[in-house]
């Protein structure tokens, strides 16, 4: 992997595309919310793409893992990082909006940095990581808003809490994941994605009875092949793409876009509305994001040009 940091135009305009390509998985969750159930949801996407991704890496001279011990590693990261928060975005969708799962999603760096300062002995707190942890938690209140006090077992915070436990299960992942380091991330991913599959398989088989479900509408066909191949396979060969180029901390800038995209193909295409609570809670977490980054402070400390 080259070590060159630089952001051309083409990879901004990669990230955008990348941005737009994630965004619109909580637009494909939202279209087949109710139609199929979240394991089913899971099965199909990580389905799809695991075929997809096995073809490009045979296609690239890859090779899968071969052995329990490996594959054991593997497991564990697709159940943190695709069977929990998938199945999760699934089910939540069917109770809140799109545009709101996608905010809650960005809170992921904050629980990814709690997740790191408890398990980890390399990377504990700072004060900017402190503070953006402090942020991040205010806009997810604000998210939830007053009416949480009275919505106790309501579906609507139930959506909520399980769009949260999703990005709980990828800080986790975030942390775990980095074991994989100085491995082919086509590897990585492919060999993920297929452990996903495999695994959610007996899980929609047993919860779901898949065969027992009434044939899904051409829209929601389509909204599982575009989440499969749209969201998952051409989103990360870009990211493996833009990752390369530009290194892990200007791709990072991407969870800033993803909110972005999902809320303007909700309002575009399934008629949501932003409430000011979203608005205002996507704000503050993307303070949050800003203070765990550092960049943007680290601009504004600079001298300006005499």
């Amino acid at each position: 992997m080259t070590t060159d940091q630089h952001m051309g135009r083409t990879e901004w305009a990669l990230m955008l595309i990348l941005s737009l390509f994630w965004g619109a998985s909580f637009f494909f969750y939202k279209v087949m919310a109710g139609a199929l159930p979240p394991l089913t949801v899971v099965l199909g996407r990580m389905g799809i793409a695991a075929v997809m991704l096995n073809i490009v890496l045979r296609a690239r001279g890859g090779r899968l893992p071969r052995g329990a011990g490996e594959w054991r590693d593997y497991v564990v990261f697709a159940v943190l990082s695709n069977v929990v928060p998938f199945a999760m975005f699934a089910f939540g969708e069917e109770h809140i909006s799109s545009g709101l799962a996608s905010i809650l999603n960005a809170t992921t760096p904050i629980f990814t940095v709690l997740v790191a300062h408890a398990f980890t002995a390399s990377e504990k707190l700072s004060w900017n990581k402190a503070a953006g942890v402090g942020f991040g938690l205010a806009g997810v209140v604000i998210l939830i808003g007053p009416g949480v006090l009275h919505e106790i077992g309501g579906a609507y915070l139930l959506g909520e809490i399980a769009c949260l436990v999703a990005s709980v299960s990828y800080g986790f992942a975030g942390v775990f994941g980095r074991r994989f380091r100085g491995k082919s991330l086509i590897e990585v991913t492919t060999a993920q994605a297929t452990a996903a599959a495999v695994m959610a398989l007996p899980l929609a088989a047993v919860v779901d009875h898949p065969w027992t479900l009434p044939m899904p509408s051409l829209a929601v066909w389509g909204a599982l092949v575009g989440i499969a191949t749209v969201s998952t396979v051409l989103a990360y060969l870009i990211y493996f793409h833009v990752l390369a180029k530009a290194g892990a901390t200007n791709i990072s800038l991407v969870t800033f876009l993803v909110p972005v995209s999902a809320v303007l193909l909700g309002v575009l295409f399934l008629g949501e509305e932003v409430n000011a609570n979203a608005i205002a809670g996507m704000l503050v977490i993307g303070l949050g994001l800003a203070a765990i980054d550092g960049r943007p402070f680290a601009w504004l400390r600079r001298p300006s040009p005499t």
